[in-house]
């Protein structure tokens, strides 16, 4: 719902493939993200846990999303975090993580 108010529209919640798993695909005009969601006591807790496996198997499943959504493979692309943090609003981190695409 956090990013629909801001003017994505989400195009998958959940999509899992190939040992990977995306939380959100949303697109915006020409930019496809892939959002990894987060929620930890603290925003630096969240964004040390999206690391470097956990990134390899987004991008395994981004690469098995775009290959099943051609519609799609003309965008740009853009890994994102959605980061849940106690008693403070959702915050949306554009470029969170790189993907290997």
């Amino acid at each position: 719902m956090w990013l629909r108010l801001r003017g994505w529209r989400i195009l998958n919640l959940s999509y899992a493939a190939q040992g990977g798993e995306i939380d959100i695909v949303a697109r915006r005009g020409e930019l496809v993200i892939f959002v990894e969601v987060k929620a930890r006591k603290t925003r630096d807790g969240a964004l040390v846990a999206i690391d470097g496996p956990k990134v390899q198997r987004i991008s395994k499943a981004a690469r098995h999303w775009l290959a099943r959504h051609r519609a799609h493979q003309a965008c740009n692309f853009r890994g994102d975090a959605v980061l849940l943090v106690p008693w403070r609003l959702p915050e949306h981190v554009p470029g969170a993580f790189e993907l290997a695409l």
